[in-house]
């Protein structure tokens, strides 16, 4: 008799990433195409995935994903854009919502880890495809990516001057935290034991100790 599933966290319960992410998509064609793209890039990867793979998973014909994306690498570039775009602005909204800057960084980085929980396929797609981007599209999304970078040294960098952090190397600790968020997408998988609501206060925990900040310890996830 195979295991019972455990309930879903609070992270798990939402609608399909692409639903979630891809408003601005208006024609539900293309939503089908985006959300089979997504997939067919996380599980082949880019350049094993033909535009047929792509098509075809969304029950189209080859030619209808020429009517919505010129290129397989176009519909990359806006994976890409949408989920690099959406982490910033959540993490700036987060970060807006405390006072003192080690609530500020706690919230930021329990955000931008159930960022990558929560749409972690599109974030496995977005931050390791992007070698496959054309020169001014990834030009573009390494723009939006040090602006993310830039932000977090900012929140690290008010933290030190207040006195409450205490970092040998301010880009260094940035770039520490947001790796640790990132590493999320590439190996969570809904279901397994994890509690991700567990878990990113436990990164959060982990993201204040790397500034200097002593945290009262979070209980370990439930193993069964």
């Amino acid at each position: 008799m195979s295991k019972p599933s455990a309930p879903a966290s609070s992270l798990e319960r939402d609608a399909p990433e692409v639903d979630v992410l891809f408003t601005g998509v208006t024609s539900d064609v293309a939503r089908r195409l985006i959300g089979s793209a997504v997939a067919a890039f996380a599980d082949r990867g880019y350049h094993a995935t033909t535009t047929r793979h792509i098509s075809e998973g969304a029950g189209l014909s080859p030619a209808a994903l020429y009517v919505h994306f010129p290129s397989k690498e176009a519909m990359l570039h806006e994976v890409s854009r949408i989920g690099h775009i959406g982490v910033l602005d959540a993490i700036r909204a987060a970060a807006d919502q405390a006072d003192t800057p080690t609530d500020r960084m706690r919230a930021l980085v329990r955000t931008f880890t159930a960022w990558h929980i929560r749409y972690h396929t599109v974030c496995r797609v977005a931050q390791y495809e992007i070698g496959a981007l054309t020169d001014d599209h990834y030009r573009e999304i390494a723009d939006i990516r040090r602006e993310t970078e830039h932000f977090v040294r900012d929140e690290i960098q008010s933290g030190v001057d207040a006195g409450d952090f205490t970092v040998p190397s301010v880009p260094t600790a940035a770039r520490a935290i947001l790796s640790m968020g990132i590493d999320v997408a590439r190996w969570y998988q809904p279901g397994r034991r994890t509690d991700p609501d567990i878990l990113v206060e436990q990164y959060a925990d982990l993201a204040a100790a790397m500034l200097g900040v002593p945290v009262a310890h979070t209980p370990p996830a439930p193993t069964s």
